[in-house]
C-alpha cells in the first residue's frame, strides 16, 4: 500500500512542458462522416441502450472556451485532433470551411501561447476510406497521402509536434499484424511528406503497455510475456531505429526510409497487463488484490500502477520522450490526485534514471466520450451535458495547475487538496 503523503517533494528539467490531451471524434460532436459514427449507430440499432457520441463535449463549438480554460488552469501545450472525416467526408471531396475550423482553432491556441500537438489520425477515419480496407490495404496510401498534402500544408504554420497517428500498435489478431505492419509504412511516408512542408518534430503516439505474465515462475507466461511485448512493442521501435521491420506472421522488410521517422517518442502510458499462457487469447484478469473500484463498470484500467511508468520509459533511451497520454478514470476526484503524484513521482524517477522525457500531457481535459460508454471519467473539467455542456473544473485541475506552475510536487499542495487517502465507495 502506498502513502502518497509520505511522497518527498520533487521538481522537473528547466523547460518542461506541461499541458492536457484530447481526441477529435471523443470530444468535438457529430462526427457523421466518421467510420466510428457509423459503426455506434450499427451497435445502436443492436442495443438501444448503448452510449454513442453524439455531441460528445461539443468542443467543435466551444473550442474557444476550452482554450480559455486551458489558459486559466495554466495549462502550456494541448493535443488536439485533426479529423479526416470532417476534411473529406466525400471520396475526393474537400471541405474548405472545415479545414479552416482547424486553422482557427489552432491559430488561437497559438496566440494564447499554448504549443500545439497535432494528432493526424486518432483511430477515427472517413466511413468511405473504411469501407476501402483502410489501413489493411496497402493500395489505400494513395487516399491518405493525397489527405496529407491537402491539409498539413494549412496547418503547418500552427503545428508544433506532429502525432501522424494514434496507437496503432496493439492487437495479436492476423488483421491486427497486418494493420500494424502497414500502418508503419504508411507513418514513415506521412513523416517524410511532412518534411516538405514543416521542420517541426513528428512521431507517432504509442501505447505502451507493460505485459507481465500472470505466474512470473512460469516459463509459458513469461514465454507470452515477451511475444506480447515483441509483437505490440519492439516491432515500432525496432523499424525506428535501424529500418528493418519485423512483425509476427509477416515475412521481414528492409525499408530505409522507415529508420528515424520518429524525432520524438510519443508515449501514451497508464498501467500494466497480465497475460497467462493457459488462455488462447492470452488474456487475464488482473490480480483481485490490486484492483481499484474507482468507477460503477468494470473497467480495464482500474488498478493504479505507477512502476509501469518507469519500468516503460526506461527502455527509451536514444532520443527524447514526450508523454502524450496518462490519466486516470475515476467517479471521486480524490484518486485522479493520488494518481497524479504516484506517475509523476514515477516519471521523475525515470528522468534521473537518464530518459530525456521532455514534457508531459495529461488526459484528458474534458470528461470525454471513452469510444464505447460515457461511464468513465478521465477529465480534469468536468461536462454537464444535460445543462449546455456547461464546464467546471475538479479539484485536480487545480492541483495539476499548481503543479505546472511549480514545475513540479511539493507535499503542503497536496495538504490543500487532500485530507486523507480516497475510499473505494461499497455501492459502486
Amino acid at each position: 500500500m502506498t502513502d502518497v503523503f509520505g511522497i518527498e517533494d520533487f521538481d522537473f528539467p528547466e523547460g518542461f512542458l506541461w499541458g492536457s490531451a484530447t481526441a477529435a471524434h471523443q470530444v468535438e460532436g457529430n462526427n457523421v462522416h466518421s467510420s466510428n459514427w457509423h459503426q455506434e449507430q450499427e451497435a445502436l440499432k443492436k442495443d438501444p441502450d448503448r452510449d454513442v457520441s453524439g455531441m460528445a463535449c461539443n468542443h467543435y463549438n466551444m473550442y474557444e472556451e476550452d482554450i480559455r480554460l486551458l489558459g486559466e488552469l495554466g495549462h502550456q501545450a494541448f493535443r488536439l485532433g485533426v479529423e479526416w472525416a470532417r476534411i473529406e467526408p466525400e471520396e475526393g471531396h474537400f471541405m474548405e470551411a472545415e479545414a479552416d475550423h482547424y486553422v482557427r482553432e489552432l491559430a488561437l491556441l497559438k496566440e494564447k501561447g499554448i504549443q500545439t500537438f497535432v494528432t493526424l489520425v486518432h483511430f477515427s477515419v472517413p466511413a468511405w476510406f473504411e469501407e476501402k480496407g483502410q489501413f489493411l490495404s496497402m493500395e489505400n496510401m494513395r487516399y491518405f497521402e493525397r489527405y496529407l498534402n491537402y491539409i498539413v500544408p494549412r496547418i503547418s504554420p500552427y503545428t508544433d509536434f506532429w502525432i501522424i497517428f494514434n496507437e496503432f500498435n496493439l492487437g495479436i489478431s492476423q488483421e491486427a499484424l497486418t494493420r500494424k505492419f502497414n500502418s508503419v509504412r504508411y507513418h514513415a511516408m506521412a513523416y517524410h511528406l511532412i518534411r516538405q512542408y514543416s521542420d517541426r518534430p513528428a512521431s507517432t503516439a504509442h501505447a505502451l503497455v507493460q505485459y507481465c505474465g500472470k505466474r512470473q515462475n512460469d516459463r509459458f507466461d513469461r514465454a507470452m510475456q515477451e511475444y506480447k511485448d515483441v509483437a505490440d512493442h519492439e516491432f515500432f521501435f525496432h523499424a525506428i531505429r535501424t529500418g528493418e521491420l519485423v512483425a509476427p506472421g509477416r515475412d521481414g522488410i528492409v525499408d530505409k526510409s522507415i529508420k528515424d521517422t520518429c524525432d520524438f517518442w510519443s508515449i501514451n502510458l497508464y498501467t500494466r497487463e497480465m497475460v497467462d499462457a493457459r488462455r488462447a487469447d492470452l488474456s487475464s484478469p488482473r490480480y483481485p488484490f490490486t484492483q481499484t473500484k474507482m468507477l460503477p463498470m468494470d473497467f480495464y484500467l482500474d488498478e493504479f500502477y505507477p512502476e509501469c511508468m518507469y519500468h516503460n520509459l526506461t527502455r527509451l533511451m536514444d532520443r527524447p520522450v514526450y508523454i502524450t497520454e496518462n490519466g486516470c478514470s475515476c467517479v471521486n476526484d480524490d484518486f485522479r490526485i493520488v494518481y497524479l503524484v504516484e506517475y509523476l513521482c514515477a516519471l521523475r524517477e525515470a528522468i534521473r534514471a537518464g530518459v530525456d522525457v521532455r514534457g508531459y500531457l495529461y488526459w484528458s481535459l474534458l470528461d470525454n466520450y471513452e469510444w464505447f460508454s460515457w461511464i468513465p471519467k478521465f477529465g480534469l473539467v468536468d461536462v454537464d451535458r444535460e445543462h449546455d455542456f456547461k464546464r467546471t473544473p475538479k479539484p485536480s485541475a487545480h492541483f495539476y495547475k499548481e503543479i505546472i506552475e511549480n514545475n513540479g510536487y511539493k507535499r503542503e499542495m497536496l495538504k490543500k487538496y487532500l485530507k486523507e487517502m480516497p475510499r473505494v465507495r461499497t455501492d459502486i
